[in-house]
């Protein structure tokens, strides 16, 4: 019999980055033992990077399982590779400067990331975008929605 595990597929999108004004969204699907969560939302002004992390931070903070192993499956190299590689360690004794010396960008969301985290048995898989895995194709649909759903249906400018 198999462990029982929480699966997070989560995904960030932003649209307009070429204009003044632009809209991210971010989403999210939960899954353990049959049942499906799925989260979304967004926010005017931000960056994919912020949409990506929203995304985690989002799905993990839906967990009430505090024991449960939790498995984060996401196409951000940015997420995934903060995570194994621990660049939050560097960062926080270097008092949130970045190998250049310069404030981390998305400090806030960092920490916030962390301090769920910290706290929940998490484990986090890298998955290429774009590449028919069903429940990361069904993250960025949502990522979408949390766009369109902020931004009003509105154009860009």
């Amino acid at each position: 019999m198999s462990e029982r595990r929480i699966v997070i597929f989560c995904d960030g999108a932003c649209s307009g980055n070429q204009f003044g004004k632009n809209w991210g969204g971010w989403g999210c699907v939960l899954s353990c033992g049959g049942q499906v969560k799925e989260l979304c939302g967004g926010e005017p002004n931000t960056t994919n990077q912020r949409m990506e992390l929203l995304a985690c931070i989002r799905a993990l903070e839906a967990v009430k399982a505090v024991r449960t192993p939790i498995e984060v499956h996401s196409d951000s190299a940015y997420l995934v590779s903060c995570m194994h590689q621990k660049w939050y360690e560097r960062w926080r004794r270097n008092g949130w400067k970045n190998a250049q010396k310069k404030p981390v960008d998305n400090r806030d969301l960092w920490e916030r990331l962390l301090e769920r985290v910290e706290r929940l048995p998490v484990t986090f898989h890298k998955v290429t975008g774009h590449s028919g895995v069903e429940l990361n194709e069904r993250a960025d649909v949502l990522a979408r929605q949390g766009i369109e759903a902020i931004r009003g249906g509105g154009a860009p400018g």
